[in-house]
């Protein structure tokens, strides 16, 4: 007698509407994507129309990754407490009304506003997103689908840009985030048919008091590099806000071991593996957010290019991350991740050195591309490393960890630098820029250094079903 297989016994149990449901939770994530880079493009027509200044600009650009990955955990806990549709229409549903108050923003303080409330959306939407798929899908099907959800990372980074440009440069600056509206208005619609309701986890109840913590410490530590450009790192605005941002983590810390119901359990992070690669995916997400804030405002601001020639320039950058994402996977798989990650870094390094030194489009073009392509060799590693040396029990808290590092990092990226090129960029002369990429170059050949050391040796083996976007 032949007995099916338990991946047929899974396919022949599975929702009929699993793959729609999967291209709406797509289309979903892709727009949450998208708006990490989208505006970056769009910054000097947003700075000319709502009169801001270099702060603000900044501000405009971190307050959504800042509050997406400081409350992507309690978006993850809440989808086990109330149920994984519930919150992912309710996180749609916050990011559709932002991303309309956001293209109808007539001040600085209004556009950011909206900004942090299309992060609430995003924090809560992605990982109920996550879930759902998973839950949709089994066996070599949800092989499959999770293939093409961590697909979507490098493909909202390429269309960013480029879409930004477009937008700007057509109907206005505006519809970088109007555009968000219909699409998500659709998913909306459409999403309760294919999606049935999930039962509630029996979760142990919901850590406001830490939610709260990471992201007023994340704010506070963003703020005070922010304020240094201004007022300098001396100053005591820079001192208490940074000073701020340590004691709130260390009580976020205390809370956290102490609490029934806790975001994170604090001491995965004493494990090497998951530290390290922690580590490598603030650096290198803090990395690539840089090169993309800096290079949009120096093509534009010294330059003189319009935003759609921007947006388009932005696309080799965007072919080589594509290309060094789908060889890293095989690269760290045969090398391991040490390798892989120091070769990564290094290649950041030389590629930021280039518009560091030398003036011009080319340069500055030929620079970002090296740089993008050697950050995601180093996304891939931290990934592997975070993850690939610890039981599967642990993989869903690691990966969640992973992934609100993947967002602050670019938030505190962008605000390091954003500081050090203050001059060029409130001025739109190349006073600035070069510091601002030496000093990513040496953050970037650091951090090859610890790597060399920290990085875990040999392979490793990922839980199976475990993505990081």
């Amino acid at each position: 007698m032949i007995h099916p297989s338990l991946d047929a016994r899974h396919e022949a149990a599975a929702d009929p509407r699993r793959w729609p449901a999967l291209v709406l939770l797509c289309v979903a994530q892709f727009m949450l994507i998208l708006d990490v880079t989208v505006i970056n493009v769009a910054l000097p027509s947003v700075g000319s129309a709502l009169q801001l200044d270099r702060a603000l600009l900044t501000w405009a650009v971190t307050s959504y990754t800042l509050c997406f990955g400081a409350l992507m955990l309690l978006g993850g806990r809440l989808g086990d407490v109330y149920g994984t549709r519930r919150i992912l229409l309710t996180g749609l549903s916050v990011f559709v009304v932002a991303s309309l108050v956001t293209g109808l923003a007539t001040s600085g303080p209004m556009l950011i506003g909206g900004r942090v409330a299309q992060g609430v959306g995003a924090a809560l939407l992605s990982p109920s997103a996550l879930a759902t798929v998973t839950r949709l899908f089994h066996g070599a099907e949800r092989n499959k689908a999770l293939g093409v959800w961590a697909a979507l990372g490098g493909a909202g980074f390429a269309a960013g840009a480029l879409l930004g440009g477009l937008l700007t440069a057509g109907p206005g600056w505006r519809w970088v985030f109007f555009v968000n509206v219909p699409v998500g208005l659709a998913v909306l619609v459409l999403l309760p048919r294919t999606i049935a309701a999930d039962p509630p986890a029996h979760a142990r109840g919901v850590d406001l008091p830490g939610a709260i913590l990471v992201t007023a410490s994340t704010a506070a530590a963003i703020y005070g590099l922010v304020n240094a450009g201004d007022a300098g790192w001396g100053s005591a605005g820079t001192l208490l806000a940074l000073g701020g941002a340590l004691v709130g983590y260390a009580v976020f810390g205390l809370v956290e071991r102490r609490s029934a119901a806790a975001l994170m359990d604090v001491r995965i992070l004493t494990r090497r593996p998951v530290a390290v690669g922690a580590f490598l995916m603030l650096i290198g997400t803090a990395l690539l957010l840089a090169m993309v804030f800096l290079g949009s405002l120096y093509l534009q601001r010294v330059q003189g290019l319009p935003a759609l020639v921007t947006g388009v320039l932005f696309l080799p950058v965007a072919l080589v991350s594509g290309v060094a994402g789908h060889g890293a996977g095989h690269l760290v798989g045969r090398h391991g991740a040490r390798g892989a990650a120091v070769t990564g870094l290094l290649l950041a390094a030389v590629g930021v050195t280039l518009p560091a030194l030398l003036d011009g489009t080319a340069w500055t073009i030929t620079g970002l591309a090296i740089g993008s392509g050697g950050v995601v060799l180093a996304l891939v590693s931290a990934t592997t490393t975070a993850l690939g040396f610890i039981s599967h029990h642990e993989a869903g808290l690691a990966s969640g960890i992973v992934n609100t590092f993947h967002e602050v990092g670019g938030s505190i990226g962008v605000a390091v630098v954003s500081t050090v090129a203050a001059t060029g960029i409130e001025n739109g002369s190349s006073a600035g820029f070069g510091a601002a990429y030496a000093t990513a170059a040496v953050a970037a050949a650091l951090a090859a250094l610890a790597c060399l050391v920290l990085v875990p040796a040999g392979k490793a083996d990922m839980p199976a079903g475990v993505h990081v976007h």
